[in-house]
């Protein structure tokens, strides 16, 4: 499959996960909805490798890496996402994981040492200039109101969502560790997925909650979709263009989930961004765009033998 057609494919998939998990918000415990995402994609993965004749087991050098994976990608990423949705509007939470574009080549040079453009700082500081233009309406009322000693809830969904974007570009960097191990892509997603859904469900044990399937159809069509769709399928064409163009270029599809995800928001959720917050999404996904622009390649002299700068 040409990797056009995966990113289209994702794209699509992810702007309409945000709303989809608005769904499953309300009936049961975030972390729970999480754990049962996972559990439902990793039985589905493990059920293809099965048909497929694959040998499911992995030896420990590649688990271990797989395990990190879970953690960030399945875990700690959408734990803090589900989170975030009960407090600010879905669409800008998929907004806030355009700066994934920014996060991924940061940590691949905390973890690896890659280097990082000069174009990816220019383009990150408008990007954050964009995030701020885009909240400054909320975030001004949230100081307010946390000044008249309110709960602040506006701002914890803004820190869980930017903790769910930099945990996710942690967790694309990890992919190429995996892949030097294993490269059955649909196992190692089955195993990551299922070190994910074991850390949140022992996370939610510890903290009390119980597990709780509702039987509300919107709910259960909602946990198919995502775990389906939004699980399986987008993260198998995720995963493929982290391997062959890279986790820095296959997260440029976090400049076209925003934009869905707002125009679904608009029509499913009401959501009336004013003015200023349409100049901040204009200005994060223009950084955005600039970032992820081409160099030009240098000229070359007629004998081919010195490239003029």
């Amino acid at each position: 499959m040409p990797s056009s057609l995966l990113f289209v494919i994702a794209s699509l998939i992810w702007g309409s996960t945000f709303w989809a998990i608005t769904l499953q918000l309300g009936q049961v415990p975030p972390s729970v909805s999480v754990a049962y995402r996972f559990a439902l994609a990793a039985v589905t993965l493990f059920a293809i490798c099965l048909v497929r004749g694959d040998r499911l087991r992995l030896p420990w050098r590649a688990q271990r890496w797989m395990i990190l994976q879970g953690f960030l990608t399945f875990g700690l990423s959408y734990v803090c996402t589900y989170n975030a949705e009960r407090f600010v509007v879905s669409a800008l939470v998929a907004v806030m994981f355009a700066l994934m574009v920014f996060f991924t080549p940061i940590c691949a040079r905390i973890g690896f040492g890659k280097p990082i453009p000069a174009r990816t700082w220019s383009a990150g500081t408008a990007a954050v200039a964009g995030v701020l233009l885009m909240f400054y309406h909320a975030l001004s009322g949230a100081v307010a109101e946390l000044k008249a000693g309110g709960s602040g809830h506006f701002l914890i969904g803004v820190l869980l969502a930017t903790l769910a974007s930099f945990a996710s570009s942690a967790g694309s960097v990890v992919v190429g560790k995996v892949k030097e191990e294993a490269s059955n892509l649909p196992l190692t997603m089955a195993w990551s997925m299922l070190w994910g859904t074991l850390m949140v469900s022992a996370w939610t044990l510890l903290s009390g909650q119980s597990f709780v399937l509702p039987t509300a159809p919107s709910y259960l069509a909602g946990l198919v979709y995502l775990a389906i769709f939004g699980s399986v399928i987008a993260f198998y064409a995720y995963f493929t263009l982290i391997d062959r163009i890279g986790p820095q270029k296959a997260v440029y599809i976090t400049v076209v989930t925003p934009v869905i995800s707002v125009l679904l928001s608009i029509k499913l959720e009401h959501y009336r961004p004013g003015a200023l917050e349409w100049a901040g999404m204009t200005l994060c996904l223009a950084s955005v765009a600039w970032a992820l622009r081409a160099p030009k390649a240098p000229a070359i002299n007629q004998n081919n033998l010195l490239e003029v700068p």
